[in-house]
């Protein structure tokens, strides 16, 4: 069964991600969504749960909605959000040959 966050948890979650890591969401977004012409202009986190984090990205105008399960599998605690978050970000940086900075 799928956990579903207490809202502000996904509130101050989603403030950080959108407000500290745009370039992060975008480098997710052009990671993990499928591959088309035009380039990904714009992203930001929109939600997340249990299972995985979601993302909505604009390209050529239109915007998806991108769903990436975490890596490590269901998560229920606060703390494994950051956890997965990091490593969606480190698999991200994998996928598309760029160094990932260092998170502490």
């Amino acid at each position: 069964m799928t956990h579903f966050f207490d809202p502000d948890v996904v509130t101050a979650v989603l403030r950080h991600m959108n407000g500290d890591h745009g370039s992060d969401n975008l480098l997710i977004a052009r990671a993990f969504a499928p591959e088309e012409q035009n380039a990904i202009t714009d992203a930001a986190m929109t939600g997340f749960d249990g299972e995985g984090g979601e993302w909505t990205y604009t390209r050529g105008g239109t915007a998806s909605v991108l769903r990436v399960p975490w890596p490590g599998g269901p998560i229920a605690e606060r703390p494994a959000v950051r956890r997965e978050v990091v490593a969606v970000y480190q698999f991200a940086c994998e996928r598309l040959g760029v160094e990932p900075r260092p998170h502490a």
